[in-house]
């Protein structure tokens, strides 16, 4: 694989970034700054933001208020397009793949790189062949180094679940990105899919030297490669820093455990109903409170058997996007 100039990898800067729905605040002036070269995770319970996030980075969603930088060129109003050209290439949770080969797939990544028009590719030009044969040869050498040299000439149908999820990730390396965005890589994955997809953001920093931002659920993944982590709950940022940082932070810890306070409301003085009208009563173990009590289990304790790590944590449900 040829290796990115690390020059040549821009910083990315998030600021102050909100994002309303409805009157709904999915992200509130969230800010961060992924370092050229590094692994930066965000993370946090579900519903915390992290999906709106990526959808603001790259173009699918506009924010309200804010800015999103990469290197010199402000992103915040362009089209997915527009900001794929820059360098910011992304995956999502679920798997959008075309019908056809893994070559067919990745070829469909070049499409950002074509200079030929659309005149000159219908008349056939010599330029137009060459150009083809080449990003062929790229996206063949890009599917080698992702361990999918074996089959790329076979319909992506026919593949294994982990294995089409790094079909999505070749098919994002070959727009060439300085930037790429990673919407939880490990997803649905068994323990060996896992410590493979794993092994394989690593290799793309350490052979690419592009800067990866990804968003996980898997904090066994998280501790294991990156760099730097955000934590977001409730669409505000509430940490960041390293890893093991982040999972000593008080903050984090509230976020994923939940406290009394947070989970119930308290009951409006002399009236012993909740404050909030027409609220249900509170049960002793509302849902919310379950699934930060299970995140915040998956940070700490885990499960020794997973590969990733001796005490890997289990996997919480995955974030919706609204």
């Amino acid at each position: 694989m040829t290796t990115t100039v690390a020059g040549d990898v821009p910083e990315l800067t998030v600021r102050a970034i909100t994002v309303r729905f409805a009157g709904l605040v999915a992200l509130d002036a969230v800010g961060f700054t992924v370092e050229p070269g590094t692994i930066h995770a965000v993370i946090g319970p579900n519903g915390a933001g992290k999906s709106t996030c990526f959808n603001v980075l790259s173009g699918v969603y506009r924010a309200d208020r804010g800015t999103v930088r990469l290197g010199g060129h402000e992103l915040t109003r362009l089209t997915p397009h527009r900001i794929a050209r820059l360098g910011l290439a992304r995956t999502f949770q679920n798997i959008v793949l075309t019908q056809g080969t893994v070559a067919d797939n990745l070829l469909l990544g070049r499409h950002v790189l074509t200079k030929s028009g659309f005149t000159a590719t219908a008349l056939h030009l010599p330029g137009v062949g060459r150009e083809q044969r080449r990003h062929r040869e790229r996206a063949r050498e890009i599917a080698d180094f992702m361990h999918l040299g074996n089959v790329f000439e076979r319909p992506v149908g026919l593949l294994p679940y982990g294995m089409r999820k790094r079909v999505e990730m070749a098919r994002a390396l070959c727009m060439e990105p300085k930037v790429l965005l990673l919407d939880e890589p490990v997803a649905g994955m068994n323990a060996d899919e896992r410590s493979e997809t794993a092994d394989a953001i690593a290799s793309i920093r350490e052979s690419l030297g592009i800067s990866i931002v990804l968003v996980e659920h898997d904090m066994g993944l998280v501790m294991r490669i990156a760099d730097e982590v955000t934590v977001l709950d409730f669409g505000r940022r509430i940490a960041g820093g390293t890893p093991a940082a982040v999972q000593r932070d008080p903050a984090v810890i509230r976020a994923y455990l939940g406290t009394g306070e947070d989970d119930v409301d308290e009951p409006v003085e002399g009236t012993g109903a909740s404050a909030a009208p027409d609220a249900p009563a509170a049960s002793t173990d509302p849902e919310g409170a379950t699934h930060r009590r299970a995140a915040s289990t998956s940070m700490r304790a885990g499960e020794a058997d997973d590969p990733l790590r001796k005490r890997d944590p289990a996997v919480v449900d995955r974030e919706e996007t609204p």
